[in-house]
Order: C-alpha cells, then structure tokens, then sequence
C-alpha cells in the first residue's frame, strides 16, 4: 500500500484571512503541522498531519468528524420556490419538507455553474447548501420581481461519516433520531440542549450525516463536545479533509471547479441525470436541447502510481485528456482518478498511458464512475458490511 502525503502535494502558500472566514471551530483542532485550503470563501483543514490512511480506516471501519466549508444559502420568501425553479435544471416545486435534493445550476450557455445540496426547510424557505464558488450574487440577480430574499444564515457544517454514524447521532439527539431517518432526509433535533437542523447526507459516499449551526444562536464549543463526547464510546475520531478527499473520489463525487466548470455540460460530467428539459424555463434548458450527451468524465484506475490532478493521459503519442484529480484508494489497492478527456469518444474499457510527474509512463484502465458501490448501498444504509484492509 502506498503511503503518500497528499496535502504536500499541492503548493502550500501564506496567505492573509483578511477576505477569507475562519471557522468557530478552528481553535479546537489547530495545529503547527495543520495546512489549510481556501473554499466558499472559508478556510478548511487541508491536513492537521494526521496520518490519512489511517483517518481513511476509521471513517470505513467505524466514524469520523469532520468540519466541511460548504456555505448554505438561505432562500425564503413567497416567490423562493419559482426563483430556484428558474435557475436549478430539476424541479423544485415538489420537494417536500424535511428532503433535500442534489440540484445543478447551469450558464445561458448550459454549462455548470455550480452544484450542492438543496434543503426545503418550510413551504417558503430553503436552504442551497453550495460547492465552491459565487452563487449569492447569481440568485438575487435573478430575483428581480420576485418577492424573494436570499441571505447568508453564517453557518458552519459538521459531518459524521462511517458505519458508526447512526449510533452517534442516535446517542447525541437522546434517541430522537432513529433508523426511520432516510437517506437525503432532514429534521430539526436537539444536541446537547441546541435545536439543529441535520441531514442525511454527506461527501464520502459512507453513511452519514450533517449537522448545521444557527450562525451566532449556536454555542459551537458546547456543540462540539457534545458531538464528541457522544462519539468516542463508538471509535469517532476528527479529521482533516485529507481522508475525505480520497473517499469521495472512490464514491465518484465531483468537485465543483475542479472536476467540472462552466465549460462543461452536465451531460459531458455524467450528471445528465439531473437535468429534467420536461422542465421549462430554467437557465441553460434552450442550449442544453442541443448538447452532446456524451461524457467527457470517466474513472480511471491505475495499478503502478497516483494519477494526480494535472498530468496527462495519452493514447499512444496523443494527449486525449488529463486528470482532475486523483489518490490511492486503500481499498482498491491502486491508483484511482477522474479523466476529462479533449472530446468524446469510445474510452470507457480502454487502456491508456498516464504520464507521471518523474516523466514515466504508466498503463491505466478508463472505468465508469464511481468504482465500486454504483447503487449507493452503503450510504443508504443497505450495506453495512465492514470493509477489512487489503492483504
């Protein structure tokens, strides 16, 4: 197993925290070997040092906490439901209370804007818990005549990943939460004397659950030991999101701004399946009518070395795309990645020639996303099987 440190991968900088927000839960996890990553305009643990393939382990084996930067939105008011109709590719209108949705935004042009998770919190309110980028500024400029208010509720997101999750959140809402709360399902409970709200969702593809604060209403110490004390007697350990970033590749979940950008189509990243064009009016349906619905996103695995974010990927001598990103998967026992290929082609089955960073060439093999797990059985809760290290 290879034993890599893949926050050194990347070029670490100094850089000031003046345009940037630091966590309230910053203070309880810092460290002089901590590395951190800028995203929503938040900054986020890249590593605290930790060992990842061990936190990885943890988070298949039994539980993990993790702080996440993702930045909901808060969209209320009478016209909030036709205002998300009009900018998302997939109904609205008929979540219901207490779900959330996946939902994508696209450009005039049908490219992706930007993806995330959308919560009905009340008939007239919601929130649009978003990936990296600006989204605020594109809801109100198309809210004009709407009676509609779109804010920023300053809170933080918690997530408890791994087949150990439901016991911790069982334990920490005094049995308020039970085995009848479903995959991509919401509610409001109490932790510790704090009404929050917590869904059943994640970035991992384990089972799993997040948890919201209420802006300054939310004692965030007082949370976080809560949710701790709570999860050791169940093995939960913090991490940084080190570990999480090789498990949502295994999961075949993308990045926004990384593994997919406004130059892509839903359809050319594999999310054609979040595209309703029975759906009239929404920004992109006119240019997605006519768009290619071939994929230019596929897997990528390859036995001999990591297909790191950047390097390209060769059929015989021509460069026919390169990785998004890419880690060891310690389950797989291999290197895995996301190709964006130059234009859509026969690749899936296909093996191909990555070149590595020492200037080598290594063969890989184009798979279909997500690797293993494509019914999502384990964060719905139907497999729970505990998967052991391989030999």
């Amino acid at each position: 197993m290879k034993k890599l440190n893949y926050a050194a991968s990347h070029q670490t900088v100094r850089i000031s925290a003046k345009r940037f927000e630091q966590s309230p839960f910053f203070d309880l996890y810092a460290n002089p070997d901590m590395i951190l990553g800028v995203y929503a305009r938040r900054f986020y643990a890249l590593s605290l040092g930790e060992d990842p393939l061990e936190r990885y382990w943890t988070l298949r084996r039994k539980v993990v906490l993790f702080e996440v930067p993702e930045r909901p939105i808060e969209i209320s008011g009478p016209d909030a439901a036709t205002l998300l109709e009009k900018v998302f590719a997939r109904p609205v209108s008929n979540l219901k209370q207490g779900r959330a949705r996946y939902a994508v935004a696209c450009t005039p042009a049908g490219g992706i804007l930007m993806d995330g998770v959308l919560i009905a919190r009340g008939a007239d309110r919601f929130w649009y818990v978003q990936a990296d980028g600006e989204f605020d500024t594109w809801l109100a400029a198309h809210s004009d005549g709407l009676d509609v208010n779109v804010s920023d509720p300053k809170s933080w997101v918690l997530q408890i990943q791994g087949p150990n999750a439901y016991k911790v959140l069982h334990d920490a809402t005094g049995g308020g939460l039970d085995e009848s709360f479903g995959y991509f399902h919401t509610g409001e409970f109490d932790l510790g004397g704090q009404r929050l709200l917590v869904s059943r969702t994640g970035w991992t593809g384990e089972l799993g659950f997040e948890v919201y604060t209420e802006g300054a209403a939310t004692d965030c110490i007082a949370l976080w030991e809560h949710l701790k004390a709570r999860g050791e007697p169940h093995g939960m350990q913090f991490s940084s999101l080190e570990c999480m970033g090789i498990r949502r590749i295994e999961a075949g979940i993308l990045d926004n701004g990384t593994d997919m950008d406004p130059s892509m189509t839903p359809y050319e990243a594999g999310l054609g399946a979040f595209v309703d064009l029975d759906k009239q009016g929404f920004v992109g349906r006119e240019a997605l009518l006519d768009a290619d619905r071939r994929s230019l996103l596929f897997g990528l695995t390859c036995a001999g070395d990591v297909p790191f974010a950047g390097l390209e990927l060769l059929d015989g001598d021509a460069v026919v795309g390169r990785m998004t990103a890419g880690a060891w998967s310690p389950f797989l026992d291999c290197g895995v990645g996301y190709v964006r290929f130059a234009s859509p082609g026969d690749w899936l089955g296909e093996t191909l020639s990555l070149r590595t960073r020492e200037g080598t060439m290594q063969d890989c093999k184009v798979v279909e996303l997500p690797f293993y797990d494509r019914d999502k059985r384990i964060p719905r809760g139907l497999d729970r099987t505990i998967p052991a290290p391989p030999a």
